[in-house]
């Protein structure tokens, strides 16, 4: 079944598009959550994971995740990373590859949950819940990671994980399309639009759509086959860079467009480019991007060059253009030098409602939470976390540096303004450990 999906990837795209359609009745969603996930289970069981299905339907799950939280289609709102966890471990149980037994992730995953031994929350609220929404992307890194860590993935296979990521996203794109009203009608400010994003997170909604046009990029810069037709490819790239600009939510658009230059960058190296080449590509993206920014721009009535230039409506400079997160890190440092051993996991939220600042946001740094709440081994592991990829990275080619590096740098810029709120930034995580093999199979 997964090869038949694989071999006509314009007829699954198009099914995605029909599924888009079919989530604005109220009907469809938990149906099609059931069914991904049961569907998923039976194929891993039944293969044994012979063609690493276990890793193909995790990066399925990944890119319908933020899709699913956004129409309800799973019962749990974390199933995404419980889904993950899950059909990886059957797929080291029941695969035939000799899991190399990565020690570093499993002290990682081990270390994770000692903060949790300074968890307090206040009266009312649930410790399990803190732990649980601070937790599970951090494990979900973990164990991808411990199945990823140098495991030979063949170019074609790593394409094909990228390709059932990008599937379900034609299917969020199409439920946007259908769930907003006339863009001509919507009033666009200083802040990231709700009403653009389909009513839900406009930073996570971004950050998918990112993701979507950093896997149709490396289509088309490796002349890959996408829907087959290179004019409907870049039909495809244009209108996902116009849906992630008018989320106005700059994160996932940004990361998505630093990754996609060094993924270009240590392609062209691979591929023997010259300057001449590398210049070529910079001019073509420039106006190709440019050309989608004016037109986004001008029926925005120009806000979206001041959101992105940190104004607000008025065109008046804000004097945090982070939307306040640089404040949140501020504290985080503040807490961790005064509880050096940390101050317990999901606690940064209530420390910060009853510090002086009175600032009630969670935090949207990876970084700064693991520190604050983890102290000192929350450091080490994020030191730990920056180093292990670049050992791979620099004992590999130029190809497949063109991957690791854009894998780390998606991981690194997401977990900056998101946090881990999705499973996504862990996966892509893991994939930069993953050894990419010039096997066919």
């Amino acid at each position: 079944m997964l090869e038949k999906l694989l071999n006509n990837k314009l007829l699954f795209i198009a099914i995605h598009i029909v599924i888009g359609f079919l989530a604005t009745l109220s009907w469809f969603p938990k149906i099609y959550g059931i069914v991904i996930i049961s569907v998923s289970i039976v194929l891993i069981i039944v293969s044994k994971n012979k063609n690493e299905e276990a890793l193909m339907f995790s990066s399925y799950l990944i890119g319908t995740e933020v899709f699913t939280r956004m129409v309800k289609g799973f019962f749990l709102y974390e199933t995404g990373k419980y889904g993950v966890i899950l059909f990886l471990f059957l797929g080291v149980i029941l695969g035939s590859f000799k899991q190399k037994f990565s020690l570093q992730f499993v002290f990682y995953l081990l270390l994770l949950f000692l903060g949790v031994v300074f968890t307090q929350v206040p009266e009312g609220e649930s410790i399990r819940n803190a732990i649980s929404f601070n937790l599970s992307g951090p494990i979900v890194l973990g164990v991808t990671a411990f199945y990823c860590y140098k495991r030979p993935i063949s170019k074609k296979n790593i394409l094909n994980v990228l390709f059932l990521m990008l599937l379900p996203l034609f299917s969020m794109v199409t439920f946007l399309y259908f769930r907003t009203r006339d863009i001509k009608e919507i009033v666009f400010g200083g802040v990231a639009s709700f009403e653009t994003s389909g009513g839900f997170g406009p930073n996570q909604v971004a950050t998918a759509i990112g993701l979507g046009v950093f896997i149709i990029t490396i289509f088309m810069v490796k002349r890959e086959k996408l829907s087959g037709f290179k004019i409907l490819d870049a039909l495809f790239l244009i209108y996902f860079i116009y849906r992630g600009l008018l989320t106005f939510s700059r994160g996932g658009i940004i990361a998505a467009g630093i990754a996609i230059g060094l993924f270009s960058f240590f392609y062209i190296l691979s591929q023997n480019g010259t300057l001449k080449m590398v210049l070529k590509y910079l001019i073509t993206s420039f106006i190709f991007f440019l050309s989608i920014w004016i037109y986004t721009s001008n029926i925005t009535g120009g806000m979206l060059d001041n959101r992105y230039a940190g104004k607000n409506a008025r065109g008046v400079q804000k004097e945090d253009i982070t939307s306040g997160r640089i404040d949140i890190i501020n504290i985080q440092f503040k807490n961790f030098l005064s509880e050096p051993l940390g101050i317990g996991v999901g606690n940064g939220k209530y420390k910060r409602q009853l510090s002086n600042e009175n600032i009630a946001a969670t935090s949207h740094n990876e970084a700064g939470r693991l520190i604050e709440e983890h102290g000192l081994i929350g450091l080490i592991l994020l030191i730990g976390l920056l180093i292990i990829p670049l050992f791979n990275f620099y004992t590999s080619d130029n190809y497949q540096r063109a991957f690791i590096i854009s894998f780390y740098a998606l991981w690194f810029l997401t977990i900056n303004h998101s946090a881990m709120r999705i499973a996504f930034p862990g996966f892509i995580y893991a994939l930069s450990l993953i050894i990419i093999t010039n096997n066919e199979e």
